[in-house]
Protein backbone atom coordinates (compact mmCIF):
# COMPACT_ATOMS: atom_id res chain seq x y z
CA UNK A 1 0.00 0.00 0.00
CA UNK A 2 1.55 3.25 -0.59
CA UNK A 3 1.82 6.58 1.57
CA UNK A 4 1.20 9.38 0.27
CA UNK A 5 2.13 10.99 3.42
CA UNK A 6 4.96 10.65 5.30
CA UNK A 7 4.73 8.46 8.87
CA UNK A 8 3.99 10.79 11.64
CA UNK A 9 5.08 9.92 15.21
CA UNK A 10 2.65 12.13 17.23
CA UNK A 11 3.82 12.69 20.63
CA UNK A 12 1.89 12.09 23.66
CA UNK A 13 1.34 15.46 25.36
CA UNK A 14 2.77 14.64 28.59
CA UNK A 15 6.22 14.72 26.33
CA UNK A 16 5.99 18.05 25.01
CA UNK A 17 4.81 19.76 28.38
CA UNK A 18 7.91 18.90 29.83
CA UNK A 19 10.21 22.04 31.04
CA UNK A 20 13.00 22.41 28.72
CA UNK A 21 16.39 19.97 30.07
CA UNK A 22 18.37 23.15 32.14
CA UNK A 23 21.80 21.20 32.27
CA UNK A 24 22.00 19.65 29.11
CA UNK A 25 21.93 23.18 27.35
CA UNK A 26 24.63 24.06 30.06
CA UNK A 27 26.95 20.89 29.13
CA UNK A 28 26.48 21.61 25.50
CA UNK A 29 28.09 25.03 25.74
CA UNK A 30 30.74 23.51 28.27
CA UNK A 31 31.56 20.93 25.62
CA UNK A 32 31.88 22.90 22.80
CA UNK A 33 34.19 25.24 24.76
CA UNK A 34 36.67 22.57 25.30
CA UNK A 35 36.17 21.20 21.99
CA UNK A 36 38.28 24.21 21.19
CA UNK A 37 40.80 22.56 23.14
CA UNK A 38 40.20 25.06 25.76
CA UNK A 39 41.38 24.21 29.70
CA UNK A 40 37.61 24.49 30.50
CA UNK A 41 36.85 24.54 34.50
CA UNK A 42 33.48 23.35 34.91
CA UNK A 43 32.19 24.58 38.43
CA UNK A 44 28.00 25.20 36.76
CA UNK A 45 27.38 20.68 37.35
CA UNK A 46 26.52 19.13 41.08
CA UNK A 47 28.46 15.94 40.12
CA UNK A 48 31.15 15.12 42.67
CA UNK A 49 34.47 14.63 42.14
CA UNK A 50 35.77 12.64 44.40
CA UNK A 51 35.65 8.51 43.93
CA UNK A 52 33.35 6.81 46.15
CA UNK A 53 35.27 5.76 49.13
CA UNK A 54 37.05 2.29 49.09
CA UNK A 55 34.91 0.41 51.90
CA UNK A 56 31.63 0.39 49.90
CA UNK A 57 33.90 -0.11 46.13
CA UNK A 58 34.85 -3.71 48.11
CA UNK A 59 31.37 -4.10 49.69
CA UNK A 60 30.40 -4.05 45.61
CA UNK A 61 33.30 -6.66 44.85
CA UNK A 62 32.35 -8.81 47.57
CA UNK A 63 28.80 -8.83 46.84
CA UNK A 64 28.60 -9.49 43.38
CA UNK A 65 29.46 -12.94 43.33
CA UNK A 66 26.83 -13.60 45.60
CA UNK A 67 24.15 -15.86 43.31
CA UNK A 68 21.26 -14.43 45.85
CA UNK A 69 21.78 -10.68 43.69
CA UNK A 70 21.69 -12.16 40.46
CA UNK A 71 17.79 -13.30 40.65
CA UNK A 72 15.30 -10.99 40.92
CA UNK A 73 15.33 -9.03 43.88
CA UNK A 74 12.32 -8.17 46.18
CA UNK A 75 10.19 -5.89 44.85
CA UNK A 76 10.24 -2.97 47.75
CA UNK A 77 13.89 -3.75 47.91
CA UNK A 78 15.93 -5.84 50.48
CA UNK A 79 14.75 -5.27 54.04
CA UNK A 80 18.71 -5.46 55.47
CA UNK A 81 18.77 -1.74 53.22
CA UNK A 82 16.09 -0.55 54.85
CA UNK A 83 16.89 -1.25 58.18
CA UNK A 84 20.53 0.26 57.33
CA UNK A 85 19.18 3.70 56.60
CA UNK A 86 16.35 3.61 59.45
CA UNK A 87 20.11 3.07 61.61
CA UNK A 88 21.42 5.98 60.03
CA UNK A 89 18.76 8.23 60.53
CA UNK A 90 18.07 7.11 64.23
CA UNK A 91 22.43 7.85 65.05
CA UNK A 92 22.53 10.90 62.72
CA UNK A 93 18.87 12.67 63.46
CA UNK A 94 17.32 10.24 66.74
CA UNK A 95 14.46 10.06 64.19
CA UNK A 96 12.40 6.73 64.62
CA UNK A 97 11.87 5.36 61.62
CA UNK A 98 9.26 1.22 60.55
CA UNK A 99 11.81 -0.03 57.89
CA UNK A 100 9.07 -2.15 56.63
CA UNK A 101 6.20 1.18 56.24
CA UNK A 102 8.28 4.36 56.43
CA UNK A 103 11.53 3.40 53.89
CA UNK A 104 11.01 3.31 50.34
CA UNK A 105 14.06 2.25 48.41
CA UNK A 106 14.68 4.78 45.46
CA UNK A 107 16.47 4.29 41.98
CA UNK A 108 18.44 7.62 42.89
CA UNK A 109 16.56 10.72 44.73
CA UNK A 110 16.08 12.20 41.88
CA UNK A 111 13.26 9.63 40.52
CA UNK A 112 11.15 9.74 43.90
CA UNK A 113 11.48 13.74 43.39
CA UNK A 114 9.22 12.95 40.45
CA UNK A 115 7.40 9.90 41.16
CA UNK A 116 5.88 11.55 44.67
CA UNK A 117 3.69 14.53 42.31
CA UNK A 118 2.78 11.04 39.80
CA UNK A 119 1.34 9.31 43.26
CA UNK A 120 -0.15 12.32 44.53
CA UNK A 121 -1.46 15.43 41.78
CA UNK A 122 -4.18 14.92 39.06
CA UNK A 123 -4.38 17.52 36.59
CA UNK A 124 -4.81 21.08 37.81
CA UNK A 125 -3.57 20.23 41.33
CA UNK A 126 -1.56 22.70 42.91
CA UNK A 127 2.40 22.03 44.18
CA UNK A 128 4.23 24.63 46.11
CA UNK A 129 7.82 24.80 44.70
CA UNK A 130 10.94 26.88 45.93
CA UNK A 131 12.26 29.49 43.22
CA UNK A 132 14.88 29.47 42.42
CA UNK A 133 14.90 25.31 43.03
CA UNK A 134 15.78 22.30 41.54
CA UNK A 135 14.74 21.59 37.78
CA UNK A 136 13.43 18.53 38.25
CA UNK A 137 10.55 19.22 40.93
CA UNK A 138 9.09 20.95 37.64
CA UNK A 139 9.90 17.48 35.41
CA UNK A 140 7.71 16.04 38.23
CA UNK A 141 4.52 18.20 38.12
CA UNK A 142 4.54 18.55 34.58
CA UNK A 143 4.27 14.73 33.92
CA UNK A 144 1.47 14.93 36.54
CA UNK A 145 -0.66 17.45 34.59
CA UNK A 146 -0.16 19.76 38.22
CA UNK A 147 0.22 23.44 38.25
CA UNK A 148 2.82 25.04 40.01
CA UNK A 149 2.94 27.98 42.85
CA UNK A 150 6.22 29.56 43.33
CA UNK A 151 7.45 30.51 46.38
CA UNK A 152 10.11 33.15 46.35
CA UNK A 153 13.51 32.35 48.29
CA UNK A 154 14.73 35.39 48.74
CA UNK A 155 18.23 36.59 50.76
CA UNK A 156 16.79 38.70 53.12
CA UNK A 157 14.67 36.13 54.47
CA UNK A 158 17.72 33.83 54.48
CA UNK A 159 16.55 31.64 51.29
CA UNK A 160 13.64 29.97 53.28
CA UNK A 161 9.86 30.82 51.88
CA UNK A 162 7.68 33.24 53.58
CA UNK A 163 4.55 31.03 54.15
CA UNK A 164 2.68 34.35 55.56
CA UNK A 165 3.38 35.49 51.79
CA UNK A 166 1.54 32.42 50.59
CA UNK A 167 -2.16 33.66 49.68
CA UNK A 168 -4.96 31.73 51.54
CA UNK A 169 -6.99 30.62 48.18
CA UNK A 170 -3.55 29.06 47.04
CA UNK A 171 -2.32 27.35 50.00
CA UNK A 172 -6.02 25.68 50.14
CA UNK A 173 -5.54 24.30 46.86
CA UNK A 174 -2.16 23.10 47.11
CA UNK A 175 -1.98 19.01 47.37
CA UNK A 176 1.97 19.00 47.20
CA UNK A 177 5.11 21.34 48.43
CA UNK A 178 8.81 20.93 48.43
CA UNK A 179 11.38 22.22 50.97
CA UNK A 180 15.39 21.69 50.14
CA UNK A 181 17.95 22.18 52.91
CA UNK A 182 20.33 22.38 52.77
CA UNK A 183 19.62 24.19 49.40
CA UNK A 184 20.35 23.78 46.06
CA UNK A 185 20.80 26.53 44.36
CA UNK A 186 21.76 29.08 47.31
CA UNK A 187 23.78 26.64 49.78
CA UNK A 188 21.15 27.91 52.69
CA UNK A 189 19.88 26.16 55.65
CA UNK A 190 17.11 25.66 58.21
CA UNK A 191 16.80 25.36 61.22
CA UNK A 192 14.10 23.44 63.64
CA UNK A 193 12.02 26.56 63.63
CA UNK A 194 11.45 26.62 60.30
CA UNK A 195 10.44 23.08 60.03
CA UNK A 196 8.35 23.75 62.91
CA UNK A 197 6.21 26.41 61.19
CA UNK A 198 6.19 24.12 57.99
CA UNK A 199 4.96 21.00 60.01
CA UNK A 200 2.14 23.52 61.06
CA UNK A 201 1.47 25.29 57.70
CA UNK A 202 0.66 21.87 56.14
CA UNK A 203 -1.34 20.51 58.70
CA UNK A 204 -3.21 23.63 58.71
CA UNK A 205 -4.10 23.64 54.96
CA UNK A 206 -3.86 19.73 54.32
CA UNK A 207 -0.30 20.12 52.31
CA UNK A 208 1.65 16.50 51.43
CA UNK A 209 5.80 18.04 52.45
CA UNK A 210 8.50 16.75 50.38
CA UNK A 211 11.87 17.51 51.99
CA UNK A 212 14.53 17.00 49.06
CA UNK A 213 17.47 16.15 51.90
CA UNK A 214 20.01 15.48 49.28
CA UNK A 215 22.94 17.29 50.88
CA UNK A 216 21.61 16.82 54.28
CA UNK A 217 25.34 15.57 55.53
CA UNK A 218 27.28 18.62 54.63
CA UNK A 219 27.01 21.53 57.02
CA UNK A 220 29.71 24.02 57.58
CA UNK A 221 30.96 26.26 60.68
CA UNK A 222 30.01 23.29 62.89
CA UNK A 223 26.97 23.13 62.28
CA UNK A 224 25.35 19.76 61.46
CA UNK A 225 22.29 20.37 58.99
CA UNK A 226 18.71 19.61 60.25
CA UNK A 227 16.28 16.60 59.16
CA UNK A 228 12.45 17.71 58.51
CA UNK A 229 12.07 14.41 60.36
CA UNK A 230 13.42 15.85 63.53
CA UNK A 231 10.39 17.82 63.97
CA UNK A 232 6.73 16.70 65.55
CA UNK A 233 4.37 16.01 63.16
CA UNK A 234 6.22 15.78 60.67
CA UNK A 235 5.66 12.19 59.79
CA UNK A 236 2.37 13.20 59.63
CA UNK A 237 2.68 15.43 56.96
CA UNK A 238 5.14 14.45 54.55
CA UNK A 239 7.66 12.37 53.80
CA UNK A 240 11.90 13.18 53.02
CA UNK A 241 14.25 12.22 50.54
CA UNK A 242 17.78 10.83 51.61
CA UNK A 243 20.06 9.68 48.79
CA UNK A 244 24.27 8.16 48.59
CA UNK A 245 24.87 10.46 45.81
CA UNK A 246 26.33 13.49 48.34
CA UNK A 247 27.11 12.14 51.29
CA UNK A 248 29.19 9.16 49.84
CA UNK A 249 30.01 9.97 46.61
CA UNK A 250 27.47 7.77 45.18
CA UNK A 251 25.89 9.41 42.49
CA UNK A 252 26.43 6.80 39.60
CA UNK A 253 25.21 4.22 41.73
CA UNK A 254 21.56 5.62 42.07
CA UNK A 255 20.46 4.41 45.19
CA UNK A 256 18.11 6.72 47.13
CA UNK A 257 14.84 6.65 49.97
CA UNK A 258 11.88 8.17 50.50
CA UNK A 259 11.09 8.33 54.25
CA UNK A 260 8.67 9.11 56.84
CA UNK A 261 4.72 9.19 56.55
CA UNK A 262 3.69 5.14 55.68
CA UNK A 263 0.70 5.94 53.51
CA UNK A 264 3.10 8.17 50.65
CA UNK A 265 6.05 5.85 51.08
CA UNK A 266 3.12 2.62 50.38
CA UNK A 267 2.17 4.74 47.32
CA UNK A 268 5.93 5.07 46.16
CA UNK A 269 6.44 1.58 46.67
CA UNK A 270 2.97 0.92 44.18
CA UNK A 271 4.04 3.20 41.45
CA UNK A 272 7.67 1.47 41.13
CA UNK A 273 6.22 -1.89 41.12
CA UNK A 274 4.96 -0.94 37.55
CA UNK A 275 8.50 0.70 36.90
CA UNK A 276 11.03 -1.41 38.19
CA UNK A 277 12.04 -4.93 40.21
CA UNK A 278 14.31 -2.78 42.94
CA UNK A 279 18.28 -2.17 42.17
CA UNK A 280 21.08 -5.06 41.94
CA UNK A 281 21.39 -6.80 45.10
CA UNK A 282 25.15 -6.22 45.12
CA UNK A 283 24.74 -2.16 44.95
CA UNK A 284 21.76 -2.71 48.05
CA UNK A 285 24.49 -4.36 49.78
CA UNK A 286 27.42 -2.00 49.33
CA UNK A 287 25.20 0.54 49.96
CA UNK A 288 24.10 -0.81 53.75
CA UNK A 289 27.91 -0.96 54.19
CA UNK A 290 28.25 2.98 53.09
CA UNK A 291 25.46 3.43 56.03
CA UNK A 292 26.45 1.37 58.56
CA UNK A 293 29.96 0.99 58.46
CA UNK A 294 32.91 3.72 59.15
CA UNK A 295 31.43 7.42 58.55
CA UNK A 296 34.79 9.03 59.05
CA UNK A 297 34.58 9.34 55.40
CA UNK A 298 31.25 11.55 55.32
CA UNK A 299 33.61 13.89 57.96
CA UNK A 300 36.20 14.00 55.88
CA UNK A 301 34.39 15.28 52.65
CA UNK A 302 32.46 18.02 54.65
CA UNK A 303 36.07 19.13 56.19
CA UNK A 304 37.28 19.52 52.15
CA UNK A 305 34.12 20.99 51.06
CA UNK A 306 34.43 23.88 53.55
CA UNK A 307 37.75 23.98 52.73
CA UNK A 308 37.48 24.72 49.37
CA UNK A 309 34.92 26.98 50.25
CA UNK A 310 37.52 28.94 52.56
CA UNK A 311 39.88 29.21 49.11
CA UNK A 312 37.11 29.94 46.80
CA UNK A 313 36.09 33.49 49.00
CA UNK A 314 39.57 33.86 50.09
CA UNK A 315 40.32 34.49 46.27
CA UNK A 316 36.97 36.18 45.68
CA UNK A 317 37.90 38.90 48.15
CA UNK A 318 41.31 39.32 46.07
CA UNK A 319 39.28 40.41 42.91
CA UNK A 320 36.44 42.38 44.52
CA UNK A 321 33.37 39.87 44.65
CA UNK A 322 31.08 39.93 47.34
CA UNK A 323 28.76 37.10 48.83
CA UNK A 324 27.30 35.24 51.44
CA UNK A 325 29.35 32.05 52.40
CA UNK A 326 26.90 28.80 51.80
CA UNK A 327 25.85 27.72 55.47
CA UNK A 328 25.76 24.12 53.94
CA UNK A 329 25.12 21.95 50.57
CA UNK A 330 28.61 22.60 48.28
CA UNK A 331 27.11 25.23 45.89
CA UNK A 332 27.65 28.79 46.58
CA UNK A 333 25.19 31.34 45.13
CA UNK A 334 26.81 34.34 43.52
CA UNK A 335 25.43 37.80 42.71
CA UNK A 336 26.50 38.38 38.83
CA UNK A 337 28.06 42.35 38.60
CA UNK A 338 25.89 45.03 37.40
CA UNK A 339 24.97 45.16 34.14
CA UNK A 340 24.35 41.58 33.37
CA UNK A 341 21.63 39.02 33.64
CA UNK A 342 22.83 35.70 35.50
CA UNK A 343 22.87 34.60 31.28
CA UNK A 344 24.94 36.79 29.88
CA UNK A 345 27.74 36.81 32.69
CA UNK A 346 27.84 32.90 32.59
CA UNK A 347 28.58 33.01 29.01
CA UNK A 348 30.82 35.71 29.21
CA UNK A 349 32.83 33.54 31.85
CA UNK A 350 32.61 30.48 29.57
CA UNK A 351 33.49 32.38 26.54
CA UNK A 352 36.58 35.14 27.98
CA UNK A 353 37.59 33.25 30.97
CA UNK A 354 36.82 29.21 30.25
CA UNK A 355 34.45 29.02 33.59
CA UNK A 356 31.35 26.96 33.32
CA UNK A 357 28.78 28.91 36.35
CA UNK A 358 25.13 27.47 36.20
CA UNK A 359 22.74 31.04 35.48
CA UNK A 360 20.56 31.27 38.33
CA UNK A 361 17.39 32.33 36.13
CA UNK A 362 17.80 28.42 35.19
CA UNK A 363 16.28 27.54 38.95
CA UNK A 364 13.47 30.05 38.44
CA UNK A 365 12.72 33.44 38.05
CA UNK A 366 14.02 34.57 40.95
CA UNK A 367 17.67 33.17 40.40
CA UNK A 368 17.95 35.96 38.02
CA UNK A 369 21.13 38.08 39.26
CA UNK A 370 22.98 35.12 40.57
CA UNK A 371 24.97 32.36 39.44
CA UNK A 372 25.42 28.89 40.91
CA UNK A 373 28.97 27.72 41.40
CA UNK A 374 30.26 24.07 42.32
CA UNK A 375 32.75 23.73 44.99
CA UNK A 376 33.88 20.39 42.89
CA UNK A 377 37.35 21.23 41.71
CA UNK A 378 40.53 21.55 43.71
CA UNK A 379 41.31 24.48 46.27
CA UNK A 380 44.20 25.46 43.64
CA UNK A 381 41.45 25.13 40.09
CA UNK A 382 38.97 26.63 42.25
CA UNK A 383 41.01 30.12 43.10
CA UNK A 384 42.20 29.78 39.20
CA UNK A 385 38.80 30.06 38.28
CA UNK A 386 38.05 33.13 40.18
CA UNK A 387 41.63 34.62 39.23
CA UNK A 388 40.05 34.22 35.92
CA UNK A 389 36.99 36.10 35.75
CA UNK A 390 38.93 38.56 38.09
CA UNK A 391 41.44 39.28 35.03
CA UNK A 392 37.90 40.74 32.78
CA UNK A 393 37.31 43.41 35.16
CA UNK A 394 33.90 42.83 35.77
CA UNK A 395 34.49 43.69 39.78
CA UNK A 396 35.68 46.73 41.33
Amino acid sequence: MERTQPFQIAPATRMTGLPAQFFAALVGKANAQAAKGRDVINLGQGNPDRPTPPHIVEALREAAPNPLYHKYPPFSGFPFLKQAVARRYKEDYGVDLDPEKEVAILFGGKTGLIEISQCLLNPGDVCLVPDPGYPDYWSGVALAGGVMEYMPLLEGNGFLPDYGAIPAGVADKAKLMFINYPNNPTGATAGSDFYASTVEFAAKHGIVVASDFAYGAIGFDGKAPVSFLQTPGAKEVGVEFYTLSKTYNMAGWRVGFALGNPEVVSLINLIQDHYYCSLFGGIQAAAAAALTGPQQCVAELTAAYESRREALFAAMDEIGWESRKPSGSFFCWLPVPKGFTSASFADRVLEQADVVLAPGVGFGTHGEGYVRLGLLASEDRLAEAIHRIGKLGLFG
